[in-house]
C-alpha cells in the first residue's frame, strides 16, 4: 500500500467549506483508484516545545489543523492517478476558491511498513 498524507491549517469558520471541498476531492480520488480517503479536523492538538502540528504549517490564531490521507494500492497507482487527476476538469477550479492557504500545506507519500486493523 501507498499513503498520500496532508497536514494543513484551515480557518475555523471555513470548516463547512473545507468539508464540501474534501467531499468533492474524495470522490475524484476514489474515481482514480484510491482505496480509502480520510479527513480529520483538529479536536485535541497540544503545542510542542520544539515542533508540533501547528508549527509545521505555521498555523495562525483561529485556524484548525486538518490531517488527511488517501490510501492507494501502490505507489505506481498513486503516481498514475495524480497525473490523471491534474488533467481532470473537476480539479481546474480557481485557487482563490480554496478554503485554506495552500502555501502552508505539507504533503507527502509513504510506503506502508505496518498495517493492523479489525
Amino acid at each position: 500500500m501507498h499513503v498520500m498524507g496532508v497536514i494543513l491549517p484551515v480557518p475555523e469558520e471555513n470548516e463547512d467549506r473545507y468539508l464540501a471541498m474534501a467531499e468533492s476531492m474524495a470522490e475524484i480520488f476514489m474515481d482514480y483508484g484510491a482505496l480509502e480517503v480520510m479527513e480529520c479536523w483538529e479536536s485535541d492538538i497540544s503545542d510542542g516545545v520544539q515542533t508540533d502540528f501547528r508549527k509545521a504549517v505555521a498555523a495562525q490564531p483561529g485556524e484548525k489543523i486538518v490531517f488527511s490521507w488517501a490510501i492507494w494500492p501502490d505507489k505506481a497507482a498513486a503516481d498514475s492517478a495524480h497525473e490523471a487527476m491534474m488533467q481532470d476538469e473537476r480539479m481546474q477550479g480557481p485557487p482563490e476558491d480554496m478554503p485554506f492557504d495552500g502555501k502552508r500545506m505539507i504533503f507527502g507519500g509513504f510506503r506502508s511498513i505496518l498495517a493492523k486493523g479489525r
